[in-house]
């Protein structure tokens, strides 16, 4: 079983893209995809407010929402967990069940290291982007690779990040269509490979 997160600075920097390309790229994996968003109150995505959580299995792999495309990539199940802003801890639980009954987990979310040590993580990041979300620079250094937006600077010459964090993280550039290069795919798979030594 391999544990595999996929964080990044804010939404829209490409984090959808980046699961979904890993999903393919290690197709002999069987993945269990997991998406966590954590709303304002009321904030429900589709309208319905959320309470501590709201987990919906994704069955329809044409349906346009991030769950889909994971199932679109390959994934053999995809999930969306919604929780109120601060109350991850209430759904773990119910999302560490999720990653156990896997045969092999990738999770999108900063906030869930608080709470599981997977076997791989990677944060995305745009320099271009000026939102940086807390969680991401509180879980920034634990990081194997850091995924860089093409065109963007390096993350050690990016205003916001503090000096040092990132030091010697390997960094890989991204970008659509493709996402992640063959390189940042066997770089994955030999790490998680290494784990299962």
């Amino acid at each position: 079983m391999a544990v595999v997160v996929i964080g990044g600075q804010a939404s829209g920097v490409g984090k959808t893209g980046v699961v979904c390309a890993l999903i393919a790229g290690l197709g002999e994996r069987r993945w269990t995809a997991i998406k966590i968003s954590q709303l304002e109150r009321g904030e429900g995505g589709d309208g319905e407010g959320v309470g501590f959580a709201a987990i919906h299995e994704e069955l329809e792999a044409g349906s346009g929402t991030d769950s889909a495309r994971y199932l679109a990539a390959g994934a053999e199940r995809s999930f969306w967990v919604r929780t109120r802003r601060g109350e991850l801890a209430a759904a773990m639980p119910r999302v560490s069940a999720l990653i156990a009954g896997a045969e092999d987990a990738i999770v999108e979310s900063n906030s869930v290291l608080e709470f599981v040590q997977p076997d791989f993580y990677a944060g995305v990041v745009d320099p271009g982007v000026e939102d940086f979300k807390a969680s991401a620079i509180r879980y920034l250094d634990r990081a194997d690779a850091l995924l860089v937006a093409k065109g963007g600077l390096r993350v050690r010459e990016w205003a916001g990040v503090p000096e040092g964090l990132v030091e010697g993280i390997r960094q890989f550039e991204i970008g659509a269509p493709e996402f992640v290069s063959e390189e940042f795919r066997e770089f994955v798979a030999e790490a998680l490979h290494r784990k299962r030594r």
